[in-house]
Parts: structure tokens; sequence; C-alpha cells
């Protein structure tokens, strides 16, 4: 099992990797392909749309044909899309490649947390998603860096690199055996489950601080160039945040499996919605940087309890577990995407103030419901 999960983990950092790496090469499309800040949006949210449009078939090809072939495929199509990525030099095609390893993730997501959901007991769920998350999140220190350099030696280089190691893993995990018994549910039973308050209210708590995130991922990069920052200073800010989180992410999953989802989820929050009124009201690069930090602080902590609560609310209902994956990665792309795509149009007419401190109180308004409807103690799954 230690080796399923270091495979994994390896698998959700490249995805992460790539996902990340557009923040420093935003300012570098804007003014090379002449794009508006809603553009630049759209072309960092087709990576989370994508993934939305997959999430769901992508829960349903883990179930139907296991674990290990969605990671593979997923894998594959990654690699091919970004090599495609790096090539292209319009904005359009660039918004397809993207979108399409956007789906290529949400494979590699579904069949990797399938894995290894399903072949670890209930009370170690909390720290195995968080342990997988953390080591995702670790790819987000890559990410910048890649894009900066992509940025200063071309996007052909780096991203052919990218290809290799997508398809090197895919070798890799063909080698694993497939441990998961695949499973086929109706699509009524499918469709019952999915409606279930309590994974209902679990898809809430992931999109909040998602919807978050995907602002922060446009505003933040541009905010910066703004202020005279330049690639480096983009990507040293966002490695920063992505060692916080990866930090956070494996303790705040143990802390979920010890004394609830509750208590991490909402302290991670609380830190978010302080971070984003921060960012709002920030003049000058120093504070810019530092609200970045502390907004990572707070999704290291609320982010894997989250998670934890969707596949809790699976596993009560009978949902199998890859249609669980799959709720999560549709719950983080739509907030993503909407973050994303909302977040810079509003700051294109009004500055980064408005979109920032309505996001903080969406954050607030979001605690104030995780108190209601979450216990604080330990929860006992029957599967």
């Amino acid at each position: 099992m230690r080796r399923l999960l270091l495979l994994a983990s390896a698998m959700v950092f490249l995805d992460l990797t790539f996902f990340t790496a557009i923040a420093p090469l935003l300012p570098t499309y804007v003014d090379d392909l002449h794009l508006s800040t809603a553009q630049a949006g759209i072309l960092s949210a087709a990576y989370a749309a994508g993934t939305l449009a997959a999430s769901l078939p992508a829960g349903y090809v883990a179930s139907r044909f296991g674990p290990r072939r969605t990671v593979i495929w997923g894998l594959c199509g990654l690699g091919f899309a970004s090599l495609l990525f790096g090539l292209l030099k319009t904005a359009y095609p660039l918004d397809a490649a993207r979108f399409i390893q956007g789906i290529a993730g949400a494979l590699i997501w579904s069949g990797a947390l399938t894995w290894l959901i399903n072949s670890y007991p209930e009370d170690k769920r909390g720290s195995v998603i968080g342990t997988a998350l953390g080591t995702a999140v670790a790819g987000s220190l890559l990410g910048p860096v890649l894009g900066a350099l992509a940025a200063s030696i071309g996007t052909e280089a780096v991203f052919s690199g990218v290809f290799v190691v997508a398809l090197g893993l895919a070798g890799l995990a063909s080698r694993e055996p497939d441990t998961v018994v695949r499973e086929t549910q109706a699509l009524r039973e499918v469709l019952r489950c999915l409606i279930d308050r309590p994974l209902v209210e679990a898809a809430i708590f992931v999109a909040s601080p998602s919807l978050m995130f995907g602002a922060i991922d446009v505003l933040l990069p541009l905010r910066i160039n703004a202020l005279g920052g330049g690639h480096a200073l983009i990507a040293v800010g966002f490695v920063g945040g992505a060692a916080i989180e990866s930090v956070l992410s494996p303790v705040a999953g143990r802390l979920a499996d010890k004394v609830g989802r509750r208590a991490p989820y909402v302290l991670g929050m609380a830190i978010c919605a302080v971070a984003m009124v921060i960012f709002g009201l920030a003049g000058s690069l120093a504070v810019v940087i530092v609200s970045l930090l502390i907004c990572s602080l707070g999704s290291g902590l609320c982010f894997a309890p989250a998670m934890t609560l969707i596949s809790d609310s699976a596993a009560a209902s009978g949902l199998h577990q890859g249609y669980g994956v799959g709720v999560t990665n549709m719950a983080w792309a739509s907030a993503q995407v909407l973050g994303g795509v909302a977040g810079a149009g509003v700051a294109g007419v009004t500055g980064d103030a408005a979109p920032s401190i309505a996001i903080a109180i969406l954050l607030a308004l979001t605690i104030l419901y995780a108190f209601r409807s979450l216990i604080p103690q330990p929860v006992a799954v029957e599967g």
C-alpha cells in the first residue's frame, strides 16, 4: 500500500504541477496575445472547466474499468495535451489544450483517489487523502517554477518534458495490480446518492474555498504584474504558498481523523476569509504576497477535511468511491471556473477589492453553515 500511495501521489503531483504552471505565464500571454483580464481568466479556468466536464464521467470510468486503467488514460491524455500546450501560440487553441488537460486531470484524480480510498481502512481515510493532497499541493511548488522557466526559455522545451514524465508514470501504473473490485451501479442508484443531502453539503464545503482560489489564481498574478513585480516574484509567491499547503494538508487529514472534520475545516476557512480581505485592500507587493501566504495557510487546513467529508458521505450512501471523487472534482472545478471567470470579470470593471470582499463574505457564510451541519467529533462510517 505504501508503494501505491507513492505512485498515486506522484500522479496528482504532476497534475497540479501543470495546473499551477500557468500563473507566471499569464502576464506574458496577456501581453503577447493582447488578452483582456476576462480572457486571461478564461485561459486560467479552462483547465478546471475540463475537469468539471469530465468529473462524473471519470467516476464512471473508475467504477467500470478500474482505477488503474483510469489513471493510465488520464496520464496519456495529460502528456499529449501538455505537448500541444507548449507548441501552440494563439489564444483559442491554448484554451482548448488546457481544457483537454483538465479532462485528463479528472481521470487521474478519480483513478488515483479511488485506488487509495478503497485500499485503506476507513479510520485512515483522512490521513490518506491528506497525504495525497499534500503531495499534490507540493506540485504547486514546481508548477510556478516550471511556468517561470517556460516564460524564460520557451514553452516547447519545458512542456515536452511534462509529456515524457506523464508517459513514464503511466508505464509504472501499468505494473501495479488493480486491487479494487470493479462495480457498475445503476444510473438511478447513482442519481439517488448524488442528491443525498450530506453529499451535497460536503460538495459545498469543497466548492467554497475552491471559488476563492479560482479568483486568486487570476487576480494575484495580474496584481503583482501591475505593481511592478515579474515572473520570478509571482513564482516565489505561489511556491511559498504551496510549501505551506503541502506541509499542512497531511496534518489536517490526521487531525480530521482524530477530532472530526469540522474543527480544522472551520479554522482554515476563517484564515482564508481574513486573507481575502487583506488581498482586497492591499496596495503594495509585500502585502499582496503576505495575503497569498495566509490564504495558503487556511487552505492547507480546510481542503483535506472537506474532501474526506465527500468520501465519508459516498461510503454512507453506498455510492462508489469513483463517483465520490467525481463529486469532489465537480465541486472544485465548477467553483474554480466561477471564481476565475467571474472574479476576473468583476475585477476588470471595479478593481480587486469588490470580488475579494465578496468572497470573504461567502467564506464566512460557509463557516456558519458548517457549524450548523457538521458534528464536532469523528464519525464512524459504514460503507
